[in-house]
Formats: C-alpha cells, structure tokens, sequence
C-alpha cells in the first residue's frame, strides 16, 4: 500500500487571507513562536495498492497540474509514503 500526497498551496506573490488571519491570531492564543509568515493550503492523499510506476507518478503529476490545483495562483509538491 502506497499513498500519494499532493500538497497544494497559493503562489508566493498572491495574497493569503486566511493565512495572515492565522499568523495574527497565534500570539493573540499565546503561542510563543512568532512566524514570519503563514501560508494555508489543501492535501489529496491518493491511495494506491502499489508503489507507482514512474508512468504513474507521471500521470498524477498531470492530475495535478490540471485538476488538483490552479496553476494560475497555485503551486503544488507530490510525494509518495510507503
């Protein structure tokens, strides 16, 4: 059993609300750590019964690009967990 993880998040250069809503409210929580910057994202965890073929991996890389994220305003990473 394998799974995929797509991490997907918005580009640098666009503006992240919800993520500087977050970094404002963690000392506000009395969290010590400060960021200096806090950027919120999505996950798809695809499941396979195999490790993927590098066709595969392919595949779902074009998954990404096409479906999973907006290339426009989003970046994404793949990983794969055995």
């Amino acid at each position: 059993m394998a799974r995929v993880i797509v991490d997907v998040v918005l580009k640098d250069e666009i503006l992240d609300p919800q993520g500087d809503a977050i970094s404002r409210a963690l000392p506000r929580m009395g969290f010590s750590f400060t960021p200096t910057a806090v950027r919120q994202g999505k996950s798809f965890i695809l499941s396979l019964d195999h490790a993927p073929s590098a066709s595969e991996l392919k595949e779902i890389e074009n998954a990404a690009a096409t479906l999973l994220s907006n290339p426009v305003i989003e970046t994404f990473t793949i990983r794969v967990e055995n």
